[in-house]
């Protein structure tokens, strides 16, 4: 399979290293409008060609598939484009800025037959995917209960970098800069951790988010500090069943972490996956009588990149897909509004 990278930033560079490590996989060129940062992109990954435009790429044609790695305001026209010119496309998220573009690019992908991709890159974790087939073959009964969360402490801890001095940390604080906050950042990643683990579509939503005082006027130079630092929201699922799911940059002790727990009338299942790997355990039996878990082997898994490979070789759509990644962009629009209205939001297109 022949491969063409476009966007060449940090998140390029793990594609890079991602799909070189697949067998059968030839990055053939790469694409970005600076023409210093592709060429040193490419020479870096030993990539032999490198374009300064999508319009480009796309007249040269001689590739197969595409990682469209992009910022998060390019991902429509620039996947947009790759549909009609038939190309396989798997594009990082969010899918799109709203609900109305993720759709389209939904409708386009569907309407041309082009294999479609979101890598909402938690679908990696082999307990998370562990979970959903203990759920799904009723190990633990009805699922009345589900509670999610995302921590990261980068607003109280140096690990990553200084927020207040680095532009990489402070753009994702202000709204005028394109940030939606934690609830943009990482909602999708929660949102599908908690949806997917528990094998349930969301039906409604209810949401608030929070941003605190960072600074002096809470201004950085030119970034003002106003994108939502935490959110806090409740989930109907489709069967009846309670959610609850929160994020926040101010979780002290927890560099990059997420948890699940799934409770059932027979059982219950908790996944947590942070810096240090993940785990699973899980409470069965007559283990519910005493309140017993006991940690279970969830094994391996194929990775989106290769998952994504598959697909293409095959012809043969694979999850997550555009039309998945917009129903959960859908949810995350509505969460904005629910924020603004304070207001219980239907998220199920079947009952708008």
């Amino acid at each position: 399979m022949r491969l063409l990278i476009l966007g060449t930033g940090w998140m390029a560079q793990e594609h890079a290293r991602r799909f070189s490590a697949i067998e059968g996989v030839d990055i053939v060129g790469a694409v970005d409008v600076d023409p210093a940062r592709v060429g040193e992109y490419a020479d870096a990954y030993k990539i032999p060609k490198r374009f300064t435009s999508l319009e480009a790429a796309l007249d040269w044609g001689d590739f197969d598939a595409v990682a469209n790695v992009t910022p998060d305001r390019i991902h429509h026209p620039t996947t947009m484009a790759l549909i009609a010119a038939g190309k396989p496309v798997l594009c990082e998220k969010p899918l799109a800025e709203n609900f109305g573009k993720a759709s389209e690019m939904a409708d386009a992908a569907e309407a041309a037959g082009v294999v479609n991709m979101v890598n909402l890159t938690y679908r990696n974790v082999a307990a998370l995917q562990k979970a959903r087939q203990m759920v799904q073959a009723g190990e633990i009964g009805t699922v009345r209960h589900v509670e999610a969360s995302y921590l990261q402490s980068w607003l109280v801890s140096k690990f990553w970098g200084d927020w207040r001095t680095d532009p990489k940390w402070l753009w994702r604080l202000s709204r005028g800069h394109g940030s939606n906050g934690v609830l943009g950042d990482v909602g999708i990643h929660i949102l599908d951790f908690a949806s997917y683990g528990a094998a349930l579509d969301i039906d409604h939503v209810f949401c608030r988010l929070r941003a605190f005082d960072k600074a002096p006027g809470n201004r950085i130079g030119d970034y003002e500090l106003d994108a939502n630092d935490s959110f806090a929201m409740t989930l109907d699922f489709a069967n009846g069943a309670f959610g609850v799911v929160h994020a926040s940059r101010w979780a002290t002790g927890h560099l990059n972490e997420l948890r699940l727990r799934i409770y059932g009338d027979k059982g219950g299942i908790e996944v947590v996956h942070n810096l240090n790997g993940s785990m699973l355990k899980a409470c069965l039996g007559a283990n519910v009588e005493d309140a017993k878990w006991e940690e279970l082997d969830a094994g391996t898994v194929p990775t989106n990149y290769q998952r994504f490979v598959e697909a293409v070789k095959s012809g043969v759509q694979t999850e997550p897909n555009f039309r998945h990644a917009a129903g959960l962009q859908k949810v995350l629009d509505l969460a904005v509004v629910s924020d603004e209205k304070r207001a219980e939001l239907r998220a199920n297109a079947d009952t708008q």
